[in-house]
């Protein structure tokens, strides 16, 4: 039984039944079977269980009445507000937040995850362990039979907290690994995909770098583990593109806190691409819950390219609504489509446009006999032009900073023509659709 109860006021009310939809897809991530849904506008939540007393019992009364084994509220939940709605109804409660951590729980890959998420899980269940121990109430009444279930209480928080801080210790020895290889990375431009889950990250990483390994998945929460491949973007240049966890609304704030060593392969970004869904109904929502996740990550003054993705699946007659609307409110944004072909090109571009303001143009002179350094500035560099002065070949070239630093040590005289320029947004290319 999925359970919402929106606000009566602002438009809560109309966008009750798209939550209660996206809550019966995360069920079917998670391997339920929906089975009915129950509603209430509330000027604000009852203290106890949530929804009104008369709505309690009709819930119980829909819950026999469908043979439902457990009840899904759309917003989190109090411990002692789900205890006291299980009580009544006689069935396990969960909310969304515990819903998301139990996906996540089964979708971890790698130790890593399966650390973030367990430490996430692990933060949730701590204030709710009485509700764990309902066993015991029986013997609450008796004189000499209460302590017991007291000490199993306090015990099972003392090796909670103490695991707890053992997840940390080992999750900050990952993000000092991590950070060993970004100091590896920092010659290379970065860029890191951001977005709603769903919205088809994983599948303009799969398109961009040409790797059907990538795993693509029509389900929510496809991906937890960051990935990164190295793609080509024309002209010899090639970029770092990470594909990142995705965001939902009603995020457990529990998640994003375990998540932020992952996610700190997007504050390392030198351009964060925020994909979002633009054949979903509600886009415009799921852009601000993004955004909002960003700035709790501190990552709102990032450079960032908004990409509008899935094009293909618009219907024609509303493609150039669609393309009206973003302009309002996002201008510069880019249309693509990661399963159309030739619908990332606009992208590619963009990101070669980017990465060349990025590199400042200089000019090398070396001596002519060093071919081998010539042939590694045409080979890692762009070349723009190239003359011979004597015994002294003069480029004109954009070059990263391991290439300069090479070229130093050989003895090349460097001169800066024109500087890195530093801009919020790549210019944006031609576009596709």
């Amino acid at each position: 039984m999925l359970v919402s109860a929106p606000s009566k006021r602002g438009n809560a009310r109309h966008q009750s039944e798209e939550h209660l939809e996206e809550l019966a897809r995360l069920a079917d991530t998670a391997g339920a079977v929906v089975v009915g849904r129950l509603t209430q506008a509330l000027d604000r939540p009852h203290p106890a269980t949530y929804l009104g007393s008369g709505k309690v019992e009709e819930l119980k009364l829909r819950i026999n009445e469908l043979g439902a084994t457990l009840v899904l509220f759309d917003d989190e939940l109090t411990p002692a507000q789900g205890k006291n709605v299980e009580a009544i109804v006689g069935t396990r409660v969960m909310d969304r937040a515990e819903l998301i951590l139990d996906i996540f729980a089964t979708r971890a890959r790698s130790s890593e995850a399966r650390m973030q998420v367990e430490l996430a899980q692990l933060q949730y269940l701590l204030p709710r362990l009485t509700r764990m121990w309902t066993h015991l109430e029986k013997f609450r009444g008796g004189i000499g039979v209460r302590g017991p279930g007291e000490t199993q209480l306090e015990t099972d928080r003392r090796l909670i907290q103490h695991r707890i801080r053992v997840l940390k210790e080992r999750l900050a020895d990952v993000e000092r690994a991590r950070e060993v290889q970004r100091e590896g990375r920092k010659s290379h431009y970065r860029v890191a995909l951001v977005g709603y889950t769903n919205a088809g990250k994983s599948s303009i990483l799969r398109q961009m770098a040409n790797d059907v390994q990538v795993f693509v998945e029509d389900r929510l929460f496809a991906t937890l583990d960051p990935l990164t491949r190295e793609v080509d973007v024309g002209d010899g240049y090639t970029v770092l593109l990470t594909d990142t966890v995705g965001f939902i609304r009603k995020l457990p704030h529990h998640l994003v806190a375990s998540f932020r060593a992952t996610l700190s392969e997007a504050k390392e970004a030198d351009l964060l691409l925020h994909v979002i869904d633009a054949s979903h109904p509600v886009w415009e929502e799921q852009r601000d819950v993004v955004d909002g996740v960003l700035a709790d990550l501190g990552l709102a003054d990032q450079p960032k390219l908004y990409i509008m993705n899935k094009m293909d699946l618009l219907p024609a007659d509303e493609v150039a609504a669609v393309r009206e609307r973003v302009a309002n409110l996002i201008p510069n944004s880019l249309f693509v489509s990661a399963i159309e072909p030739g619908g990332l090109d606009g992208l590619r571009a963009s990101l070669l446009d980017s990465l060349r303001r990025q590199r400042p143009v200089l000019e090398v002179r070396l001596p002519a006999a060093n071919g081998r350094m010539i042939a590694e500035m045409h080979r890692d560099g762009e070349v723009l032009d190239q003359r011979t002065d004597e015994d002294v070949i003069v480029l004109r070239a954009r070059l990263d900073d391991r290439t300069i630093g090479r070229l130093r040590q050989a003895g090349a005289r460097i001169t800066v023509l024109r500087g890195v320029e530093r801009v919020k947004a790549p210019v944006v290319a031609a576009e596709v659709f």
